[in-house]
C-alpha cells in the first residue's frame, strides 16, 4: 500500500501490481507475433521477484508493460494503484517518474555527468525534491549503495559494479515503490552479481517491490518467488528461499 502523502509503502502482503489476461502482438510482414500470451499476474508490496527465461520468451517485453513503456494489446494493467493501460503517453511519463525506478544492464549512466550528477538528474526532470536537497539526497543514496566516496568522479572512474550500483541509487531517486531491473548484472562477475543482488533484497525488505529480469536460474536464494516464462506465457512460478515478514 502506497501512502499517497509521502508515496511510502506502509505495508507488505498488498498487491501492487496486478495483470489481468495481457497480451502484446506485433504485425509483421510475415503475420501476426504474439510476444506475451494472456498473462496473469500478481507482484506484492515488498516481494523481490525474478523473471526468467530464454531469449525472446517475452522477459523485457512482461516489463515494459509493467511499466508503461509498451501497451499491451489487450488486458489490463494496474500498478501503484493506477491503470496503466488507460494512460496516454504524457500522464505514462509523468506517472513512470515518480513510481518507477529502472536498471539497465548497461547501466546507461551519463557519461559527462558526476556520479551524483546522475543520481539527482531524476529529481530536476520531476521535480520531486527542492532543488536545495537534491544532492544531499544523492549522497544519501549512494552512501545507502556504499559508494558515496565515489559522488564527484566521472562514471568512467568507477568499477562496473561500482556503477551499476550508483545506477540503482539513481532508480531510487524520486523514492519509488517499483523498482525494474533489466539484466542488471549481465555484465558482473559472480561476486559482485551476489553484492547487487543482496542490495536489491534488502530493498525488497524495506518495502520496496523488485521485479528484475535475469537468464540466471541459480540465484533463487536471493528471490521471493521466480516466474518462469516460455514462449510469452507463464509456463511455472517457484516461490524463493528468501521470505520477508
Amino acid at each position: 500500500m502506497i501512502d499517497p502523502d509521502t508515496n511510502e509503502i506502509t505495508s507488505h502482503g498488498k498487491p501492487l501490481i496486478v495483470m489481468k489476461g495481457v497480451s502484446k502482438k506485433y504485425d509483421t510482414p510475415s503475420g501476426t507475433f504474439s510476444v506475451l500470451k494472456n498473462i496473469s499476474l500478481e507482484v506484492k508490496c515488498g516481494e523481490f521477484v525474478a523473471v526468467v527465461g530464454k531469449s525472446g520468451s517475452g522477459k523485457s517485453t512482461l516489463i515494459n508493460v509493467i511499466t508503461g513503456i509498451d501497451s499491451p494489446t489487450s488486458g489490463e494493467v494496474y500498478a501503484a494503484s493506477t491503470a496503466i493501460h488507460a494512460l496516454n503517453q504524457e500522464e505514462l511519463a509523468i506517472w513512470r517518474g515518480q513510481n518507477v525506478g529502472v536498471i539497465f544492464q548497461f547501466f546507461q549512466l551519463l557519461p559527462t555527468l558526476t556520479v551524483a550528477e546522475n543520481v539527482m538528474l531524476p529529481m530536476d526532470f520531476c521535480h520531486t525534491y527542492p532543488a536545495r536537497e537534491r544532492r544531499e539526497r544523492a549522497i544519501a543514496l549512494l552512501e545507502k549503495v556504499g559508494i558515496s566516496e565515489q559522488a564527484d568522479k566521472l562514471p568512467s572512474d568507477l568499477s562496473g559494479g561500482q556503477q551499476q550500483r550508483a545506477a540503482i541509487a539513481r532508480a531510487l531517486a524520486n523514492n519509488p515503490p517499483i523498482l525494474v531491473a533489466d539484466e542488471p548484472t549481465g555484465n558482473l562477475d559472480s561476486q559482485t552479481t551476489d553484492v547487487i543482488l543482496e542490495l536489491f533484497a534488502g530493498l525488497a525488505k524495506e518495502g520496496k517491490t523488485v521485479i528484475m529480469v535475469t537468464h540466471e536460474r541459480d540465484l533463487s536464494r536471493f528471490f521471493t518467488r521466480s516466474i518462469l516464462l516460455s514462449d510469452g506465457a507463464i509456463l511455472a512460478e517457484k516461490p524463493g528461499v528468501t521470505t520477508y515478514a
